[in-house]
């Protein structure tokens, strides 16, 4: 008898220790709604393809454009979670979003396909009409899908206009914030340079063919927070050529490198180049960073939907405030610096792009969506980068583009900077100080009150 009640005992305590993983431990809590991230993944998917074909594609423009694609999706979902709430209100000017009517149900996957749509087409308004059609074939495709899964017309009605509504809100608050259509003037010609040795002038044969600044007033642009557009301006070394001088060793340590560059270093220098001509930029390998991510980890819609809403306002605050320090100094590169006071037969392993130095773009974006991912996944997720693994061979080069893996998510922002000094186009001053206000542009994204 006390051997079957100590089975009796040991069979409930296997099955308590199975199922509480699975039940609700307290009954009077609620539990999240798992719903796939299978439609979140597929606009942000389709996003990144939408605009890597789109005109004036830059860094900045591309950074922006996810930023408000990333909210617009979160702002959707987030109205069917019962773990994270709604932003809108901590943010720089938005306000209160339209609401779903109370005691209606609506379908998340429609309303978020709804809102998608209607701001990738409304974000780039100069595009070929082919690719207009490839997001209306996908809202069609999701659409119909829902349709035959949710069989109630009125549902589905309610959920594309809530979708809809919300996004117009969120477009229409982006008009205003300094970079509407800014895709049509990316380079400046009434810009008037600074003269001086420590100025950044364009090269002669940079990324760019224009010899006009990108977009120099990008740095007056509204932010996301406005905690981040009140981070004061970092320090710069002072201009010295002296070679004594630290700032001189800065410029010295540049050409060492290049000097001796090894294959490995070449390889990350590629990888982590993200030429706008040839991708959708720095912030878009950030965004599809976390499309790996939440692929990875199974994230559902809401979760999915946190991420891609924090790496995209990270990115997109990061390239606002990188552009004010830039344009504050108008730094030269090591290029220009070396080639007038160290070796004038210097040739740098990348292609300089056009505008200024300090601090490094790439350097402060990677930290600011670093930190956004972080404060999902948490630091220690293993994954493999394959952003660029089906890209051909750079001859020129002679680099193949090869999975780059990880063992940290830190560990990207780390070697995206570090490849910019790789490349031959920054300083470590410039890496460094960008990845100390990436992390502090991406932690006051993150440190919104994203939980209920």
């Amino acid at each position: 008898m006390k051997n079957f009640k100590y089975l009796i005992l040991l069979s409930f305590t296997i099955l308590m220790s199975c199922d509480k993983d699975t039940e609700n431990p307290d009954p009077e809590v609620p539990v999240e709604i798992e719903i796939s991230n299978e439609v979140a993944v597929k606009w942000a998917k389709l996003s990144l393809e939408f605009i890597y074909y789109q005109p004036g594609k830059t860094p900045t423009t591309v950074s922006r454009a996810l930023g408000y694609l990333g909210l617009t999706m979160y702002e959707t979902a987030v109205n069917g979670s019962i773990k994270y709430k709604s932003v809108a209100s901590q943010l720089n000017g938005l306000g209160e979003l339209p609401k779903p009517t109370p005691n209606l149900e609506y379908d998340w996957e429609t309303a978020v396909n709804a809102g998608q749509a209607y701001m990738l087409k409304n974000l780039w308004q100069h595009s070929n009409k082919v690719y207009y059609d490839r997001v209306d074939s996908l809202e069609k495709a999701i659409l119909n899908s829902r349709t035959l899964i949710i069989k109630d017309a009125s549902k589905i009605g309610r959920s594309v206009n809530l979708g809809r509504e919300i996004a117009q809100s969120i477009y229409t608050w982006s008009n205003f914030d300094n970079g509407h259509l800014g895709y049509l003037t990316v380079f400046d010609p009434t810009f008037t340079y600074p003269a001086g040795p420590q100025y950044w002038t364009p090269p002669i044969n940079g990324q760019s063919p224009s010899k006009l600044p990108m977009m120099p007033h990008w740095g007056s642009n509204r932010t996301f927070v406005k905690a981040n557009s009140d981070l004061p301006v970092p320090a710069i070394i002072p201009f010295s050529k002296e070679t004594n001088s630290a700032n001189f060793k800065e410029f010295q340590e540049v050409y060492e490198i290049q000097n001796k560059l090894t294959q490995e270093q070449k390889e990350i220098a590629n990888w982590w180049g993200d030429d706008p001509s040839e991708t959708t930029s720095p912030p878009g390998h950030s965004y599809n960073i976390a499309i790996i991510l939440a692929e990875k980890q199974k994230t559902n819609l809401f979760k999915s939907s946190a991420v891609f809403a924090k790496v995209g306002m990270a990115t997109a605050d990061a390239f606002v405030n990188c552009w004010r320090y830039k344009f504050t100094y108008n730094s030269v590169r090591p290029a220009q610096f070396i080639k007038q006071f160290i070796d004038g037969r210097f040739v740098q392993f990348w292609p300089e792009p056009p505008f200024p130095a300090f601090p490094s773009g790439h350097s402060t974006q990677a930290s600011a969506a670093a930190k956004a991912l972080i404060s999902e996944f948490g630091d220690n997720v293993a994954f493999d980068d394959i952003t660029h693994v089906n890209r051909p061979k750079d001859v020129l080069r002679n680099v193949e583009y090869k999975k780059r893996s990880f063992t940290k998510i830190s560990q990207t922002a780390t070697e995206c900077g570090i490849s910019r000094l790789y490349g031959g186009i920054h300083t470590s001053q410039d890496n460094i100080k960008g990845l100390d206000e990436g992390a502090k542009i991406g932690s006051n994204i993150s440190n919104l009150n994203w939980s209920k």
